[in-house]
């Protein structure tokens, strides 16, 4: 009896180490990723505007990749926060669009740098047993834009104090984990971030132009992850 009682002690010992060593994911775990991101502005502008006069023309924004790095914890199985981190985007800035007669405003105006930190929460919704692991979230994003500067040739034609203001928004994504070993992931993550901010640029002989600016760029990251 006591034999068959140690035997049955040992087969529900080895079941639960079993199920709990081919666990991909699970309360508690801590993962950290790192990768390529690149942020792929989806802009749109007003026109930019001195005082109450609005002059047309537009505002884009250029791409830009860098090192990106997130950090999750499972706070209960399928649950997860998850902060996003990286290294200060950089990107050009241009004017176009501007009407006949004030076309010298078209053409490269600066360069701006940010960099947007990302609070989420994500669900998984697979089986946490399962080495493939999709997962869907949503969250808050605060960016901020620093070391502003204009152009030589804007510079040129009068251009000075270009400034950007911070901006908070929403920030939705998609992404998956695939675990090539009990510790090591493939990630993958599209985000869309909302980031609405107003451009302020003084123009000699016109004085202060500013423009409202809704970046709202598409964020992918490719990258590497190792789960605690």
């Amino acid at each position: 009896m006591k034999k068959s009682l140690l035997t049955i002690s040992l087969f529900t010992l080895g079941l639960t180490v079993s199920v709990s060593a081919n666990a991909a994911l699970e309360k508690g775990d801590f993962l950290i990723r790192a990768g390529a991101v690149m942020v792929a502005p989806d802009e749109s502008s007003s026109g930019v505007k001195a005082g109450s006069a609005d002059l047309g023309g537009n505002v884009s924004v250029d791409n830009n990749t860098q090192l990106g790095i997130n950090f999750a914890y499972m706070v209960m199985d399928h649950w997860a926060v998850e902060l996003l981190a990286a290294t200060p985007f950089s990107h050009d800035v241009s004017l176009g669009g501007a009407p006949a007669g004030l076309d010298t405003l078209n053409g490269g105006l600066g360069n701006i740098k940010h960099l947007p930190p990302t609070l989420s929460v994500l669900y998984y919704p697979m089986a946490m047993s399962s080495k493939f692991q999709p997962y869907a979230g949503i969250g808050i994003n605060y960016t901020m834009f620093f070391d502003e500067s204009i152009d030589s040739s804007a510079e040129a034609k009068g251009f000075s104090n270009l400034n950007l203001d911070n901006s908070w928004g929403l920030a939705g994504q998609i992404g998956m984990d695939y675990f090539i070993t009990d510790n090591i992931t493939l990630n993958a993550q599209v985000r869309y971030i909302d980031i609405d901010t107003k451009a302020t640029v003084d123009l000699s002989g016109v004085g202060a132009l500013d423009v409202d600016v809704d970046i709202d760029p598409w964020v992918y990251m490719v990258g590497i992850g190792y789960k605690f």
